[in-house]
C-alpha cells in the first residue's frame, strides 16, 4: 500500500498528528511523543519526494539534519535550536508541496495516488508555512500575538492553525501577525492557496471530467 499510494499515508499521518495535537498539545511531558511522531513524518515526506520527480538526495539532506535537531531539543530545550529546526522543516515540507504538485501537474490522466497527492500536498503546504511562520517568531520574537491571551507562548499547533485559515484565505485566525516579515509570509500562503486552487485542483477536476465525457482519453 504504501508503495502504491504514499500520498496516503503521509496524508493520513498528518491527519493523525492532528489529532495528537488536540489531545496532547496542553500536555507538556507529551512533547516527546510529539517530537517522534514529527520525526515519523519526516520520513513518510522523503517517501512521498522519492516517488515525484524531486530529488532524494536534497530531502533527506533537509530531513536528517531536522530529525537530530528535534532529538536535540528534547535534550537542550533552546530557542535557537528549535529556530533551525522549524527552518528545516518549513523547507523540507515546501520542496515536498512542490515535488508533489510537478507530480500531478505532470500527467494527464487522474490516478487514485493523485487523488491522495490533492490533500497531502495541501498539508504539506500548511506544514511548510507553519513552520516558517515558527521561524518568524524565533527570530523575530513578537512577530505573532494572540488577540485572545497577549502574554502566551505560542506553540507549532497555533502556526498550523494560522496557516491553514491563510492558506484558504479565511483570514488571520486569532493570531496577529506584528513585523513586516510576518506579514509577508501570510501574504505568500494566501498567495499560493489561492493558485492551488485554481491550478492543481481545477487542473485535476477538468481531467476527470474530460475523462467521462471521452473515455478514450
Amino acid at each position: 500500500m504504501l508503495r502504491l499510494h504514499p500520498s496516503a499515508f503521509l496524508l493520513a499521518a498528518q491527519l493523525a498528528q492532528l489529532a495528537l495535537y488536540a489531545f496532547l498539545a496542553d500536555n507538556g511531558a507529551a512533547h516527546a511523543l510529539l517530537t517522534t511522531f514529527s520525526m515519523l513524518l519526516l520520513v513518510l515526506v522523503v517517501r512521498v519526494v522519492i516517488d515525484s520527480p524531486g530529488h532524494s538526495t536534497l530531502a533527506w539532506g533537509l530531513a536528517l539534519p531536522a530529525a537530530a535537531l528535534a532529538l536535540l531539543s528534547l535534550l537542550l530545550p533552546l530557542p535557537a535550536l528549535m529556530g533551525v529546526y522549524a527552518l528545516m522543516g518549513a523547507a523540507l515540507y515546501l520542496y515536498a508541496a512542490g515535488s508533489l504538485i510537478v507530480y500531478m501537474l505532470s500527467d494527464e490522466t487522474v490516478t487514485t495516488d493523485e487523488l491522495y497527492a490533492i490533500g497531502a500536498a495541501f498539508t504539506l503546504l500548511a506544514w511548510g508555512f507553519a513552520y516558517a511562520y515558527q521561524v518568524c517568531q524565533v527570530w523575530l520574537p513578537g512577530s505573532f500575538t494572540s488577540l485572545t491571551e497577549p502574554a502566551r507562548a505560542l506553540s507549532f499547533l497555533d502556526f498550523l492553525f494560522l496557516s491553514f485559515h491563510n492558506l484558504v484565505s479565511a483570514g488571520l485566525a486569532d493570531l496577529l501577525p506584528g513585523s513586516g516579515w510576518a506579514r509577508v509570509l501570510i501574504m505568500l500562503e494566501q498567495f499560493a492557496g489561492v493558485l492551488y486552487v485554481a491550478v492543481v485542483i481545477s487542473r485535476l477536476v477538468g481531467l476527470t471530467v474530460r475523462r467521462r465525457a471521452h473515455p478514450r482519453y
